[in-house]
């Protein structure tokens, strides 16, 4: 509870990280009710695609099975992990059984859950991260801070700095070109020699074993087709039956995460490469990996896992544009990231993400797939009430307060008692009581009215 809190002080006081969220977040926002006003009938697809997600859910066992079947019949190989232990050790094995030392790897939440980059490079295998922000933030040593802008946080003077440092040369935050183009080259050799491509996956499609990536630039197509062996990483809950299903998917994923109609770059793996084709690998592995999805299932949680992993939760949400995504502790941030995180890696591990939230809905309204996220937040945090994982001082004032609230003569016995008890401590409508004492944490705590608006409505003042 006290990590999340303090990370959260720390990232309001940034100035220079409050400047960057609202930025990106405000970008995200109007870009997206831009988009999604000019696709006709978008509430209703949003409403089809609820439903999409809901009956393949319900079959979730069966279009696993279907999509391994057909992704074998393509050529692939396809591995099961039950947990972050074993997705690991089953791609660590694929490196090693190819003697590789270097791998490539494009953007993936399902390889930063599982701590795959850590896992490598103690076994000597170099991953290099080659979407842009993420290599920023593999330079800087940081955990991504967004689900779909990773180095959200970073302002170009520290792009800069961190690409001056691994070029060897000075380089201008004002140059923007002159910065990507560094980028490039300094990446391109990379996907020359790596032995091992890895990816994450969007989607992917049970009628055809097939895996939709979706990416906004180049070095996606790179990894999965340069590289001689290509792996996948992808959770269980991202499939759809058909290609219908897909397109649905992909109408409402690139429109609710950056307002573009389409993400620049939408690829499709069906297997390895063929013998007439120019390019691809020699191997495609796909690892579904489960890691506590399948509990789940038939819960009262199992609508998280419709999640597409949009961002569009984040950019809305008042807690995330202050607290932004490392004070969560966890790849998943933001209102998901506060219901996926707990359930997927232990809500005892995660107390505070289910408190960090106002309840304004405005996740609701905002996820393509229309996932419930207040109400889960509200069950989480019933759950920690049922486990005692609040500390003991919050638990007993809680309790104190839900006894009170629920009597009403108790209630209004106890406003008016407190009315004259906060008669010395007030001044100008304020309570002034010593800082350790301000649950406030520095702001103003307004005192008791001398009427409840009950009082004002019975004596007809409102």
């Amino acid at each position: 509870m006290t990590k999340f809190r303090e990370a959260a002080f720390v990232a309001i006081e940034d100035v220079r990280l409050q400047s960057s969220l609202e930025g990106a977040t405000g970008r995200f926002r109007s870009a997206r009710e831009t988009a999604l006003a000019e696709l006709p009938d978008s509430d209703e697809m949003r409403d089809h695609f609820k439903r999409l997600r809901a009956a393949t859910l319900a079959q979730l066992a069966l279009h696993l099975e279907t999509f391994a079947a057909n992704a074998v019949k393509a050529g692939a190989q396809v591995h099961w992990a039950g947990n972050a232990q074993e997705a690991s050790q089953i791609v660590l094995e694929i490196a090693q059984a190819h003697g590789v030392e270097l791998a490539a790897k494009s953007k993936s939440m399902a390889t930063e859950e599982i701590h795959l980059n850590e896992v490598l490079a103690e076994a000597g295998i170099t991953p290099v991260e080659t979407d842009l922000g993420e290599w920023i933030i593999q330079l800087a040593g940081e955990p991504p801070s967004h689900i779909i802008a990773p180095a959200i946080h970073k302002t170009k003077e520290q792009v800069a700095d961190l690409f001056s440092q691994e070029s060897g040369k000075p380089l201008s935050a004002t140059d923007i070109p002159q910065l990507t183009e560094e980028a490039r080259r300094m990446l391109r050799q990379k996907f020359l020699t790596a032995g091992l491509g890895i990816s994450g996956g969007n989607i992917m499609v049970a009628e055809t074993g097939s895996i939709v990536l979706v990416t906004n630039e180049g070095n996606g197509r790179m990894v999965t087709s340069v590289p001689p062996v290509h792996v996948a990483v992808i959770g269980i809950e991202k499939i759809v039956p058909d290609w219908n299903g897909a397109a649905v998917w992909l109408s409402l994923l690139a429109r609710s995460a950056t307002g573009q109609p389409m993400s620049i770059y939408t690829s499709v793996i069906t297997g390895p490469a063929r013998a007439d084709d120019p390019d691809g690998p020699a191997e495609v592995h796909i690892v579904l990996l489960d890691n506590g999805r399948s509990q789940l299932v038939n819960t009262e949680y199992e609508e998280a896992l419709q999640c597409i992993r949009c961002g569009a939760c984040l950019n809305i949400c008042p807690v995330y544009r202050e607290a932004g995504g490392h004070a969560y502790g966890s790849p998943y941030s933001g209102p998901i990231g506060a219901v996926v995180s707990p359930l997927l890696f232990g809500l005892e591990n995660y107390p505070a993400l289910p408190q960090a939230s106002t309840l304004c809905g405005a996740c609701l309204d905002v996820c393509p797939a229309r996932i419930d996220l207040p109400r889960m937040l509200l069950a989480l945090r019933a759950e920690e009430v049922k486990q005692n994982l609040l500390p003991w001082h919050e638990r007993k004032a809680e309790e104190t307060a839900a006894a009170v609230l629920a009597r009403k003569r108790v209630m209004g016995l106890s406003t008016k008692t407190l009315r004259v008890l906060q008669r010395p401590f007030v001044r100008e409508n304020s309570l002034r009581v010593p800082e350790r004492m301000n649950p406030g944490n520095g702001r103003k705590l307004p005192a008791l009215a001398k009427k409840s608006f009950h009082q004002l409505w019975k004596d007809g003042e409102v």
